[in-house]
């Protein structure tokens, strides 16, 4: 695994897995947890304990596609955006591609959304939905309401791309890569509304060129 690997290129641990298998072994729980620390999410939210998050990394999907799945459920709620998802697995709604439009063909469905071009990418919709699940699942730990939770955040990054070998004509190979991706949501419960307190209003105050057309505007009037 990609971790086993790095774990030996590391400058701190000179250590084979192979020749020293033991010894190996036993670094093993202290990088797996110091990769733990190591993940970080691009925003916070404004109450922690409002809130939960759900992450991917690595995940086989198309970066391109997933990006636009992901922009499409940004600021919905869990509910909404699950119906929504479910409905283009269904293919009656559609994932409107609004950055990556390359060689992206039209639908009507794509009117909803105010532009022409749309398409319904499975494999990235049920990987969301996955994502969700998890979201969700946390929100019920931390006893939270999942109906009132909304999408503050939620990101696309390209991940290191996987490469592998097509063979062409006469001999020659080319690269053959795939576009994965990480992805990471947080979701929120709305702030309560606090009623703003009865308080004597403060008088409103005039700069002197307010106080000068306004006594013009009455000598006027006169």
């Amino acid at each position: 695994p990609f971790w086993l690997k790095r774990l030996e290129q590391r400058g701190s641990c000179l250590v084979s897995h192979t020749k020293f298998p033991s010894l190996f072994w036993s670094v093993v729980p202290s990088f797996v947890s110091l990769c733990a620390k190591m993940v970080r999410y691009c925003a916070e939210p404004k109450n922690p304990s409002k809130s939960c998050k759900a992450m991917g990394a690595d995940l086989r999907v198309h970066y391109k596609n997933t990006y636009e799945t992901c922009r499409a459920i940004k600021g919905m709620t869990l509910a909404t955006a699950k119906q929504y998802l479910g409905q283009v697995l269904d293919k009656k709604r559609c994932i409107p591609f609004r950055v990556y439009t390359g060689c992206i063909g039209k639908t009507p469905q794509a009117k909803e959304f105010k532009v022409t071009q749309g398409r319904w990418p499975v494999k990235s919709v049920k990987v969301v939905l996955g994502l969700l699940q998890n979201a969700e699942s946390n929100a019920e730990f931390k006893k939270l309401d999942t109906e009132a939770l909304t999408i503050t955040h939620i990101q696309v990054n390209r991940a290191q791309k996987g490469r592998r070998r097509t063979y062409r004509a006469h001999g020659r190979i080319n690269a053959y890569l795939n576009s994965p991706c990480h992805v990471q949501m947080i979701l929120e419960e709305p702030p309560e509304e606090v009623e703003k307190p009865d308080g004597e209003a403060k008088p409103k105050t005039f700069t002197r060129k307010q106080l000068a057309k306004y006594r013009l505007k009455i000598g006027g009037d006169k």
